[in-house]
């Protein structure tokens, strides 16, 4: 059995100490990399709680020999222990480390144990072992924010859906990526709203992709999964918490709980909750990142930048990019996600915008060498911007443009169904890049603020020149 050393002595002594207000933290030798191997002993990593609370780890991650790109090797998975209770799975892939944030749950004072497993059966057949490094635990005690965030996190297990494969389906496709939670007023005087959203790699169903890029400008799936209220001394408001169901439906909680973290189980092909669990994998990622209320939400895929490469990856290897050719701006088909303008749009819309009939906006840009101007909705009306908070779309290009070859930019007005008469204000684009040779988004080289207006008589206008 491996036991790899998360202390040193001096900090051992220290953590024996006064109870201290701020998080407590233990930290791995930086240097020495851990590997879990497929068919040897876990490994296990020792950690001291000065203070009971909730738990996360942070790591670096790899797996030699995976590609989330390649069938059949797609990754390596660690299923995660504190002491001898089942936190998580870890799903890894690819030789470069990627940094991962996993949520422990409620740990007691005193000496735990980090247990780390090879999973050899939730993972590709090809994969060997997984490495990591800048191991550190950290405690959140009762009286903070981050307690109250970390608290009622729920617990998604996977997705067993027998025409997608294996219980172990979320090691290969759809895979949960990153958490999140928002803070927002009750229903009641004193009570506060605690709402939490999880990015998956893909859907395997609902919005198909080319539309997914323009309406959303990503392949990844971004849905809130749980909420709660909780009352002024942070506890739970018995029959408050809700979730996703299936249809996008939100029902009320009637399943059932690890200590306060509701367990969700993932059962649709487009990622909906249900309240019931029976899948073998678990997923408990953190939840302390939070969403700045002026953002859109893929603005936590910007703060975590791996998840590009992961959703451009896994487009590959489904299939779903059409071939290469001189004309492929010109079709609605996803092409390599690395021709594609990533830009979010700020708008407002002047009246009620729903139903059949809506007036949507799509943006256009036109390059130094030639008057053609490629839009991000590709010409289909339903794939406009609907949405007047910051929203995220895509605008595909020719391969190999740069963010010098932009010429101007507009705001389009699009009438799907009846032309309501809605006057757009178009004021802001939040930022806008485009995919490295990695696939991993560049530095943004665009923003812009004014108010713009598209209307039935002005329906185009440039918002951008170079």
């Amino acid at each position: 059995m491996r036991v790899v050393q998360l202390l040193t002595a001096a900090a051992a002594a220290f953590a024996t100490a006064a109870t201290l207000a701020a998080p407590a933290v233990a930290q791995a030798d930086q240097g020495r990399p851990i590997q879990v191997r497929r068919d040897h002993s876990d490994v296990r990593v020792p950690f001291l709680v000065k203070r009971a609370g909730e738990a996360v780890v942070d790591l670096n991650a790899a797996a030699p020999g995976t590609d989330w790109a390649v069938k059949g090797g797609e990754s390596a998975v660690v299923s995660v222990y504190v002491d001898n209770r089942y936190a998580t799975d870890l799903v890894v892939s690819g030789d470069q480390r990627l940094p991962r944030q996993l949520a422990l749950g409620s740990v007691r004072q005193g000496p735990h144990v980090l247990r780390l497993r090879f999973a050899g059966d939730r993972s590709a057949a090809v994969s060997t072992s997984v490495l990591l490094d800048r191991v550190k635990v950290t405690t959140y005690a009762p009286g903070s924010a981050e307690y109250l965030a970390l608290r009622y996190a729920p617990i998604v297990y996977g997705r067993n859906l027998s025409e997608l494969g294996t219980p172990y389906q979320n090691a290969t496709t759809d895979t949960p990526l990153i958490a999140w939670h928002e803070v927002g007023p009750g229903s009641a005087p004193g009570r506060t709203k605690l709402t939490y959203s999880v990015v998956w790699s893909n859907e395997d169903g609902g919005t198909n992709t080319p539309a997914l890029m323009a309406r959303w400008g990503r392949t990844t799936d971004i849905e809130w999964v749980y909420a709660v209220e909780v009352d002024e001394r942070g506890n739970r408001v018995a029959g408050s918490d809700t979730y996703q169901a299936a249809n996008h439906q939100t029902l009320q909680f009637a399943g059932t709980y690890e200590g306060d973290h509701a367990q969700l189980e993932t059962c649709t092909n487009n990622n909906n909750m249900c309240d019931k669990v029976t899948d073998p994998m678990r997923f408990f990622l953190s939840a302390l990142q939070t969403r700045p209320a002026a953002e859109a939400r893929e603005y936590m895929m910007d703060t975590n930048s791996w998840t590009y490469q992961i959703m451009s990856k896994e487009m590959i290897r489904e299939g779903k990019i059409e071939a290469a050719s001189g004309t492929t701006p010109a079709t609605p088909e996803v092409s390599d996600q690395r021709n594609y303008l990533y830009a979010v749009l700020k708008k407002t819309t002047d009246r009620a915008n729903t139903g059949s009939s809506w007036v949507g906006v799509s943006l256009g840009v036109r390059l130094k060498s030639g008057a053609t101007v490629y839009l991000s909705n590709h010409v289909e009306p339903t794939w406009s911007i609907q949405r007047d908070d910051p929203a995220a779309t895509t605008v595909e290009l020719p391969p190999g443009t740069t963010a010098d070859d932009i010429q101007e930019i507009t705001a389009n007005r699009v009438v799907v169904g009846t032309d309501n008469g809605a006057v757009v204000h178009v004021t802001g684009i939040k930022r806008g890049f485009f995919l490295g040779q990695d696939y991993l988004p560049q530095p943004s080289f665009l923003t812009w603020n004014g108010d713009v207006t598209v209307d039935a008589g002005t329906p185009s206008a440039v918002i951008w020149r170079r």
